[in-house]
């Protein structure tokens, strides 16, 4: 008896001390969202606030077609809700809404309020040498909680892969909770590159190659995902951009019922009214590679598979070039664009080899009606866009055998065969050759089963997807 009322005792201090802790917390966090709310600007009846986590909203990448779509989507069908888009970019409203005109011919609605962020610095993965994973998502949590000091949204949407901030809104702020996510923070593809010890860009060579290094790493790895699994449920609603992406989100987070595929925009309009055949009856002998100059895009295997080609087949690629066209964010960018071009003179290749770095909209439907064959060389890309949007601009691709390209995008059987898959140097350049071997009539009719197959990835087909995936939130 007497240590049963010993345990009663205790039981009932520690609820005592829980409710000394919880209430007060309790009382602190409804006294924010009441403050918060207050401090907004009035709306109609019925109307809502949404806000949208994008701190780089003014790169040019296929992740920010994802976000002014919608939002141009969200604003036709919800006129009275206020937009809101979380940004540290520092560039003024007009000059941001002017690039997202020239880029992706998309012009922003009316209304849209950008919401500064001072600390998006913290973001930066430069600042992260060691347990980046986790240091970012820690900054992530910051960034997020300045956020929502600023503008106490009724719907929060994370439309740039930061899990991290979704508690942080559903549980401080009472938010509505969303997010659209491109590529999982961490993957069971990640933990194994580790565990087998594959060098990656995520996975340096120290790291893959001493066994002791690697198993700490493995640990850090299954204890993030662990985490990462937890704030995934705090997402109301789920949106991915690929069959691949599904797969890793639903067996990290679970809820497969709350996750919907909602297959990224393309400007299909624009690109398929380009000559199937080029501007001249015939598209001359280039080879066009469009993507970010970030180390996952592989960049490197591009001109190593296209030397090889030359190397291998000088007679029937005597006029044969590569162009490779990509955004350069800042100073690591740079770095790498150099380091390409050292490549290319390394190589040998370098008269046959041009860059376009940070190039309008309007040159690249130029670059994308030149172009005879299209490189994509990103391993698990989440979806890949870009493969599409040459697909649709009538550009034979050579995508990655991996990731969006091999799950959703290029069929290779070749009754129904839309594009090529390849993995290394010597299966790129026998694609390429493929391609400058094929007569005209197989390329013709390859180009308009590539073509008819990307009507999926227009951008109506992804608002309406996008729409009915929110409801649930709006």
């Amino acid at each position: 008896m007497g240590l049963l009322c010993c345990i009663k005792r205790e039981l009932r201090n520690s609820i005592w001390l829980a409710s000394i802790i919880l209430l007060p917390t309790i009382f602190v966090v409804w006294l924010l969202r009441k403050v918060l709310r207050a401090r907004r600007p009035p709306l109609e009846a019925g109307a809502k606030h949404v806000a949208f986590f994008h701190p780089y909203c003014d790169d040019g990448g296929g992740g920010e077609r994802v976000l002014w779509t919608a939002i141009a989507a969200l604003a036709e069908r919800y006129p009275g809700h206020q937009i809101s888009v979380y940004t540290g970019d520092t560039a003024a409203d007009a000059e941001i809404f002017a690039r997202v005109q020239q880029r992706f011919g998309l012009r922003v609605p009316d209304g849209v309020r950008l919401v500064r962020l001072r600390s998006r610095w913290l973001l930066d993965p430069s600042y992260y040498p060691l347990l980046t994973l986790l240091g970012q998502a820690v900054g992530s949590v910051l960034v997020a909680l300045e956020a929502l000091l600023r503008l106490l949204p009724d719907v929060y949407i994370d439309s740039m892969g930061y899990g991290f901030t979704l508690p942080v809104f559903r549980l401080l702020g009472g938010c509505r909770v969303g997010c659209y996510v491109h590529y999982p923070t961490i993957s069971s593809d990640m933990l194994e590159a580790v565990s087998v010890g594959r060098a990656a860009f995520n996975n340096r060579a120290q790291f893959a190659s001493v066994d002791a290094l690697r198993w700490m790493k493995l640990a850090y790895y299954r204890l993030f995902a662990q985490l990462y699994g937890l704030v995934g449920r705090a997402a109301h609603v789920v949106m991915v951009n690929s069959s691949w992406t599904r797969a890793h989100v639903v067996a990290i987070w679970g809820g497969e019922g709350r996750v919907s595929t909602v297959f990224p925009p393309c400007d299909l309009e624009r690109l398929q009214r380009l000559p199937a055949d080029g501007p001249n009856g015939r598209r001359p002998p280039c080879v066009l590679s469009v993507g970010q100059f970030r180390p996952e895009k592989n960049h490197s295997l591009q001109l190593e598979s296209f030397s090889r080609l030359l190397r291998d087949h000088p007679e029937e690629t005597a006029d044969l070039r590569l162009v490779l066209v990509g955004g350069c964010r800042g100073a690591a960018d740079q770095t790498r664009v150099n380091a390409l071009k050292a490549l290319a003179n390394a190589l040998g290749i370098s008269e046959r080899f041009e860059l376009r770095v940070n190039v309008g909209y309007d040159e690249l439907l130029e670059l994308f009606s030149e172009a005879l064959v299209g490189l994509h060389t990103m391993r698990d890309e989440h979806f890949g866009i870009g493969v599409v949007e040459m697909m649709a601009a009538g550009v034979v691709v050579v995508a990655h055998c991996s990731g969006g390209p091999l799950t959703d995008i290029v069929d290779t059987t070749e009754e129904s065969r839309t594009g090529y898959l390849a993995a290394s140097a010597r299966q790129y350049a026998e694609c390429m050759l493929a391609v400058l071997r094929a007569d005209k009539g197989y390329l013709a009719d390859l180009r308009a089963r590539a073509r008819k197959s990307c009507d999926r990835f227009g951008e109506k087909p992804f608002s309406d997807d996008f729409l009915r995936a929110c409801r649930p939130l709006l």
